[in-house]
């Protein structure tokens, strides 16, 4: 394979954008205009679960929504499975200490089903809980802390409401990043090193962008409101001490009345930082790590996911990761290219210093009351310290070789 051989990338071609990154490409649905029942739980659904009124409700009801249409546009499948999936995770976890075990089947077929269209699993995915679950209060403004707000919450309160907008924020911040990230690579297939040279530039201020960003998590997010209020409802039922079996979703053919285990929501979901690796060519050596990092994939959108395969496909003649490799070949003849790359894995190295730093501070430290929220296991369901050491020694250790 010669270089001119190596396949281009768009983002257009993966529902991405300079301006939104992986938020979607219109903003999202604020109402379900034909189901008024589940626009209507939804809205209720922290007076109902703070009341702990929430499995009554839906016991009480086989109508919460009408059939899933096969014509429904995109955007409404996503609002819906925003709502069920809050709905669903409030039924589950309504009360800590004894969470439900099966969903009834008004609830899981119609989950089941649009989770289907969307190529995901019928749980709360980062998709939902973030990237499908905003709006702006001025919409000629750019999608960014001070303009926008959830569309749907668990409890509510400012706690919950910074903890994902600070994700909002991020992801919007890392579109031009994944514009520069895809200019160099473009630029590294025609061996262009002015254009390498830009595309890292850009990507540097969208990762610096991003880092701010995360840096003011502290400001209205509480390390124990955190975790005492915002963090038990977005656990799943895979790896859970509370849940070692899983749920059962009744009325559901294909899973025959037989428990199904689903990982939770969890910033590993997000497609920023396995996008950053992939083009970076930031290598994670085969363990139980990367088996988890690829099982996370199945939770994001299916063009998310084609994405981090195309970047990860892009490969020199030596089999290396492009860009990568290309810089690797230059640091001698063009050594601003080795530092600007240099810069870049820096800044995502940071990234996740700052990331597990909020994890230590926010979980691991504080005082585990019940098993359903574990301070050792994080919403994903593994051991999530360990994990996350791992991600950064793996991305210091690129340029440090």
């Amino acid at each position: 394979m010669t270089m001119s051989d190596i396949p281009s990338l768009s983002l257009s071609a993966f529902d991405l954008s300079p301006d939104r990154g992986f938020l979607p490409s219109t903003d999202p649905l604020e109402q379900l205009a034909e189901e008024p029942i589940l626009n209507q739980i939804g809205a209720d659904l922290p007076k109902l679960l703070g009341a702990r009124q929430v499995r009554g409700v839906i016991q009480d009801r086989q109508d919460i929504m009408g059939a899933v249409a096969d014509e429904w546009g995109l955007d409404v499948f996503r609002s819906v499975m925003r709502v069920l999936s809050f709905v669903g995770h409030a039924y589950v976890w309504e009360d800590p200490d004894h969470p439900a075990t099966r969903l009834p089947a008004s609830l899981a077929r119609p989950w089941c089903q649009v989770a289907q269209q969307l190529g995901r699993p019928p749980v709360l995915s980062y998709a939902s809980y973030a990237l499908h679950n905003w709006r702006r209060l001025d919409p000629h403004k750019p999608i960014e802390l001070g303009n926008i707000v959830l569309l749907q919450n668990f409890l509510g309160g400012l706690d919950e409401e910074w903890f994902v907008l600070i994700h909002i924020d991020i992801e919007a911040k890392a579109g031009p990043g994944l514009q520069g990230l895809v200019q160099a690579h473009h630029a590294a297939r025609e061996d262009r090193a002015d254009a390498v040279l830009a595309g890292l530039g850009a990507l540097a201020g969208a990762q610096e962008a991003m880092r701010e960003t995360l840096l003011r998590m502290p400001e209205r997010c509480d390390p124990y409101i955190y975790y005492s209020r915002v963090r038990p409802y977005i656990h799943g039922w895979k790896n859970s001490p509370a849940l070692p079996n899983g749920i059962i979703y009744e009325g559901v053919p294909e899973y025959a009345d037989q428990p199904q285990q689903f990982r939770g929501e969890t910033g590993s979901q997000s497609s920023i930082v396995p996008a950053l690796d992939a083009g970076l060519g930031v290598p994670h050596a085969e363990d139980p790590l990367t088996q988890y990092l690829v099982e996370m994939r199945d939770y994001m959108p299916p063009r998310h996911r084609a994405f981090l395969a195309a970047l990860e496909a892009h490969r020199d003649r030596q089999g290396r990761p492009l860009l990568c490799g290309y810089v690797r070949d230059r640091k001698s003849t063009h050594p601003e290219l080795w530092r600007a790359y240099c810069a870049n894995v820096d800044l995502l190295a940071q990234f996740r210093q700052i990331h597990v730093d909020y994890a230590e501070r926010y979980i691991f430290r504080q005082h585990q009351s019940h098993a359903g929220n574990p301070t050792a296991v994080g919403t994903g369901g593994t051991p999530f310290m360990p994990y996350l050491n791992k991600h950064l020694e793996d991305t210091k250790r690129v340029i440090q070789s």
